[in-house]
């Protein structure tokens, strides 16, 4: 797995989600302290791209035989779309490691059709049917990262990303394994959490009844809106507005 790491300190954790790469963080990093980690995740970006399914368990895998190659400890884990997940889903499995998580636009609840933005509901109906999801993957990848995801099978992960979103109950193992670190999420008031978020884009995921419910279920959550417009790529679209929240926030963490 291809990473970025520098600084020292404090280690921060920075994953990205579908359809980028860890230089999803590459505005966001160089403002804050510490020692600053951004993994690709397996079958993304510089990565390797083994022969596997890339579900929502491969990506789990890799991803903590990285964490434990590198003997992080006491990580603060920052995570955009499905990397909020992988973190929330580390952090679940290993608490003893995890000093505070923050998110934005993350993949943190089992979603009915009716709840998710109607626009979206319409897109992934497409995407999660056979034939046609693989015409219309190319179509989702922002031009940042055209070059890195050119071809059918470089696609791949990116696919199987979409059709894992938890929509309507399906797939069951992926909305079983939310449900499970949402159920954790809402027990541990010790550790500190932020959700960073903006006033709807075109495509924004998280709506207001979603961080609402959030709000209500997960314990110690810290919730920073900046009333302006951003849609799912925030860290692309707002990064010195997400830069400068993750700072103030850091700086009154508990040592």
């Amino acid at each position: 797995m291809s990473y970025v790491d520098t600084g020292s300190g404090a280690p921060l954790v920075f994953l990205h989600g579908n359809p980028t790469s860890s230089a999803l963080w590459r505005n966001v990093i160089p403002s804050l302290p510490g020692r600053r980690l951004a993994p690709d995740l397996i079958g993304m970006g510089a990565s390797g791209k083994p022969p596997i399914e890339y579900t929502f368990e491969d990506h789990a895998r890799y991803l903590e035989a990285w964490f434990d190659e590198l003997s992080l400890e006491s990580i603060t884990l920052i995570g955009h779309d499905w990397g909020g997940a992988l973190a929330a889903d580390w952090a679940s499995r290993h608490p003893d490691r995890v000093r505070a998580l923050a998110f934005t636009e993350a993949v943190l609840k089992p979603m009915t059709w009716e709840e998710f933005p109607p626009a979206g509901a319409e897109v992934f109906r497409a995407i999660k049917t056979p034939g046609v999801g693989e015409e219309l993957i190319s179509q989702f990848v922002p031009p940042e990262y055209a070059s890195v995801y050119s071809t059918p099978e470089s696609r791949i992960p990116l696919l199987r990303w979409a059709r894992s979103l938890p929509l309507g109950g399906e797939p069951a193992e992926v909305v079983a394994r939310i449900e499970a670190f949402d159920d954790w999420l809402g027990s541990t008031p010790e550790i500190p959490k932020l959700l960073i978020t903006f006033d709807a884009g075109p495509d924004t995921m998280l709506t207001p009844p979603m961080i609402d419910w959030m709000s209500s279920n997960f314990a110690s959550l810290e919730v920073v809106h900046h009333p302006v417009a951003a849609g799912h790529h925030t860290p692309e679209e707002q990064p010195e507005l997400i830069a400068g929240t993750l700072a103030a926030w850091l700086a009154q963490l508990p040592a």
